[in-house]
């Protein structure tokens, strides 16, 4: 690791001993400093761009230049007349003080469009082509080297710590609801600008009555050569493994034109590249936010999906993705725009994983379980939106998704204490949702907004277990098996084998409906008037039942402690009612905008078990909630909230009947829950300084949970089998999160640094015993980025993790630390060959004992003629160190888990890439 520190600083040393300072202070006609004015060096000899950047509040600006060379300085600023000056460098630092006159306004704005980055109100424009050298193929590339914009560990675009929302092209949506579509597969060669759209609204008539500061978007700006014309590629590859034959097919194919555009995506390979998971199939939004800010009512929608494992490269053995994807927009008239998508995706896996059970209760066997998985998930999703703008006063929005599922998956697991198990889950859940909102602004002073959701939900998971039973020694207590969980389950313990099946069928039927009225009362504040309702039904259904070995279904008779009527079926209804009306104020007064508000809620809840209505209740809340916004400069803001909401919980934990979730984990829930309340802080820091190109964010959160709903767990007899229920905790859970990162750009070098902390104190019952668990976890993270024309490109990353848990179960403080350097490497050579490499190694300790360490090299070598020829050759190897399995550590109320999973072998492909 010290090498690898050692060989950034030299580069940033030879870097910084290379070029001189070429300082200055740009002013007016009148001597007064102009803050933000485009300061632009051009190499006279390449006639490229070699360094740039803008003058602080005092109209001072710095820039970095290379020692003897020929420099054409220009000085610009919108409405005044640009300053050209040429510069031989020499060895010593240059002081160039210029004075700009007003009129020519044309010039100011044609030298900005030659910026690499410039800044129009809220909106940061990047020009595409300065932050590329040859080696980029795809958007994702680009944005990595963008200042201010961060690719985090999930694939979501990050810029000031906000999550990108949404990726337009030439402002129509890509595939609206996951920004992972566009940036793997939009080609870098087809970028002309991208757009960072912060305090975006989807909805203009809102923009200037609501705050929107932590929303945005990017918006993708064409080349000219790319319109009305198709434009992407096509690959094609394939490759050895061992027992496998490997094969990609990628078509990405793009039609963009003023009035209808057309993407089409297209993937089948089984070497392990998956854009989207299962995980991220099931989040897809498709979009859907309401424009009006929460009210406060948090209610969980019921989920029975399959226990179903994500898969990727690094944590499969197998991999089998296919993706057809589909995205259009068509508009017949200015007024009326309509669009879409079509997506199908499979994916098929298998995992094998060795997991290590060391139990918070010292009663419970420790246990060591091996398991081998298939799992498969075919999913279709649609999206229709109609977006209908009558005039500047009334707009019409309407879109409907829909997903569709058909699931399986098996396991068969060795277990230390339980012997042999298998496992089957299939299900085929479906989900609806529709929105309309309509927007009218009456005059200047008067504008409403309504919005209108429905969604239904319909999950149908089955599972079936079946464990070795050896009936002569059911009367053993040593607790080594299943036996004595059998007993407290009444299953039949005279079979061979303990078969259980779990039958259930959920569904959610939910309506909310808003009214916003805003009262512009002058050009410093407004009211904001709400009324609204959530109306939600949730049904649950299902049966518990043992198959015993001539095949007939048997109907336990459960004894579980703590349930006065164990049942093994259930049949519920969980009714949902909230009647709401709220006022909010926001004033503008200097730098600062408060938003004070209030919110009064009518609640009706009911829950319906057996055809018996046993639990109802009816109560009111009303919710303070306090916004402060202080807008230091156009880039730079303080952001405080604070707010009360309630967290509802749904159906799964109402109904009184035992669900297998597993076959080592039982479930009943408690008819009687109620909600939770919570008080929310949060205090946000964000800067984008233009002047020395950095990039500051933090962020600070305190949550006091009070009556939480948290379990209560049993081990049957101190056997590895638990059952477990749910509660309102009668102490406040609590939560304390902070992070930042400062990142900034020094001419070709980009740099990165962040830490997060996160304190957190739950409760929860291990038997007649209270368990408090405290966990104090930290990350630290360091990236160092070079993005050179000519030279080769290195990116230097180094994680840190350190976790403290502290479970008044145990006698000691359980210590986690986790140490991850990486380096990345990649090459644009002759104007022709390109070269990447990626390694990363991870150490994991837990209580100073080396737990798991797992290194990863990845590399690939591209050939085309030019960047514009139209076939591109590929060699592309894929852990190539042939690391065969990595660990992940896990410490939870319950227990902590080392998990070893199996990862892909070593791959090596060919590959051919045709550019349309």
């Amino acid at each position: 690791m010290k090498k690898i520190v050692l060989l950034a600083i030299f580069m940033v040393t030879l870097c910084v001993n290379a070029q001189v300072k070429l300082t200055g202070v740009v002013k007016d006609s009148i001597g007064e400093p102009l803050e933000m004015a485009n300061v632009l060096a051009i190499d006279k000899v390449t006639n490229k761009i070699a360094s740039y950047g803008f003058t602080d509040p005092t109209g001072y600006y710095k820039l970095n230049v290379e020692k003897n060379t020929t420099i054409l300085l220009k000085i610009s600023y919108v409405g005044m007349k640009s300053a050209d000056f040429t510069i031989e460098t020499k060895t010593a630092d240059i002081v160039t003080n210029v004075l700009l006159a007003y009129d020519n306004a044309l010039d100011g704005i044609n030298i900005v469009s030659k910026m690499p980055v410039t800044v129009k109100g809220d909106t940061i424009v990047y020009n595409a082509d300065s932050f590329q050298n040859g080696s980029e193929r795809k958007l994702e590339d680009v944005l990595k080297k963008l200042p201010g914009v961060e690719i985090n560990d999930d694939g979501e675009i990050e810029v000031e710590g906000k999550t990108v929302e949404k990726i337009m092209v030439d402002g129509k949506d890509f595939f609206d609801g996951d920004t992972k579509l566009a940036t793997k597969n939009i080609p870098s060669n087809a970028l002309d600008k991208i757009e960072v759209l912060r305090n975006y609204a989807d909805v203009s008539q809102l923009s200037g009555v609501q705050n929107n500061q932590d929303r945005v978007a990017i918006n993708i700006k064409l080349k000219e050569g790319k319109k009305n014309f198709w434009f992407g590629d096509i690959t094609a590859g394939g490759g050895d493994a061992p027992d496998e034959t490997l094969y990609l097919l990628q078509p990405k194919l793009f039609y963009y034109s003023p009035k209808y555009t057309i993407n089409v995506i297209g993937d089948v390979n089984n070497m392990g590249e998956v854009v989207l998971d299962r995980g991220d199939i099931r989040n897809f939004s498709g979009g859907f936010r309401s424009q009006s800010p929460s009210n406060g009512t948090n209610l969980s929608l019921a989920s029975a999906g399959i226990g179903f494992l994500t898969a990727n490269a690094r944590n499969a053995n197998r991999i089998e993705t296919k993706l057809t994807a589909l995205n259009f927009s068509y508009s017949p008239n200015k007024k009326l725009d309509l669009s879409g998508f079509l997506i199908f995706s499979s994916n098929s896996n298998g995992q094998q994983n060795n997991v290590t059970s060391d139990y918070v209760d010292p009663a419970t066997p420790d246990d060591y379980t091996q398991s081998l998985t298939d799992q498969t998930s075919n999913t279709g999703l649609f999206k229709f939106s109609g977006n209908y703008k009558q005039n500047e006063r009334k707009q019409f929005n309407y879109d409907v998704i829909g997903r569709f599922s058909n699931e399986f998956r098996t396991d068969d697991v060795n277990s230390l204490v339980l012997s042999d198990i298998s496992e089957n889950e299939r299900s085929t859940p479906y989900k609806i949702n529709q929105n309309f909102s309509y927007f009218y602004t009456a005059d200047e002073k008067n504008i409403f907004a309504l919005e209108a959701q429905h969604l239904i939900q319909d999950e149908d998971p089955f599972y079936v277990a079946s464990l070795e039973n050896d009936p002569s020694n059911n009367d053993d207590v040593n607790n080594d098996g299943f036996d004595d969980a059998a007993k407290t389950l009444g299953l039949n313990t005279s079979n061979i084998f303990y078969t259980l099946e779990q039958d259930r069928r959920v569904k959610s039927n939910q309506l909310d409906v808003k009214l916003d009225y805003y009262n512009i009362l002058n050009d410093k504040s407004n009211l904001n008037f709400v009324v609204g309702t959530i109306q939600s039904v949730q049904n649950f259904d299902s049966k518990f039942f043992q198959i015993l070995d001539n095949g007939t279904a048997f109907t336990p008779t459960p004894t579980i402690p703590g349930n006065l009527d164990p049942q093994t079926t259930n049949d519920t209804e969980y009714g949902f009612s909230d009647i709401y009306a709220g006022l909010r104020y926001r004033l503008k007064a200097g730098i600062f905008t408060f938003t004070p508000g209030v919110t009064l809620h009518a609640y009706n809840v009911k829950n319906t078990q057996y055809q018996t209505e046993i639990f109802k209740d009816q109560f009111q809340k009303v919710f303070p909630e306090l916004s402060i916004i202080a807008q230091f400069k156009q880039s730079e803001s303080l952001r405080f909230s604070y707010k009360q909401e309630v967290n509802f919980t749904d159906v799964n934990k109402l109904a009184r009947g035992i669900v297998a979730n597993s076959y080592n984990s039982f479930y009943y829930g408690y008819e009687e829950l109620k909600n939770a309340h919570l008080h929310n802080v949060n205090l946000n820091y964000s800067s984008f300084n233009l002047f020395n190109y950095t990039n500051v964010f933090a962020r600070i959160n305190y949550k006091k949970t009070i009556d939480q709903i948290n379990s209560i767990v049993n081990f049957e007899n101190n056997s590895v089998v638990s059952s477990s229920t749910s509660l309102n905790s009668p102490y406040d859970n609590e939560s304390f999160t902070a992070s930042g990162r400062v990142g900034k750009t020094f001419n070709k070098i980009k740099t990165s640094l962040s830490a997060n902390y996160n304190y957190s104190k739950t409760y929860q019952f291990l038997g007649d015993d209270e368990n408090t668990n405290k966990l104090f976890a930290q990350s630290y993270r360091a990236s160092v980025s070079t993005n050179f024309t000519k030279a080769p490109n290195v990116t230097l990353g180094y994680n840190l993790s350190l976790s403290d848990q502290d479970n008044s179960s145990r006698d000691a403080v359980v210590k986690g630390v986790t140490n991850a350097p990486s380096l990345g490497f990649d090459a644009y050579i002759w104007n022709s060959l390109t070269v990447r490499s990626d390694f990363s190694y991870s150490e994991v300790k837990q209580d100073g004992v080396v737990a798991n360490s797992f290194k990863i090299l990845d590399a690939s070598f591209s050939y085309r003629k030019d960047k514009d020829a139209k076939w591109e050759y590929e060699l592309v190897g894929s852990n190539l160190l042939a690391s065969g399995s990595r660990s992940t550590v896990r410490t939870s109320n319950i227990a902590f888990t080392v998990n070893e999973t199996f990862i892909l072998p070593r791959f090596i492909s060919l590959r051919v890439k045709y550019q349309l």
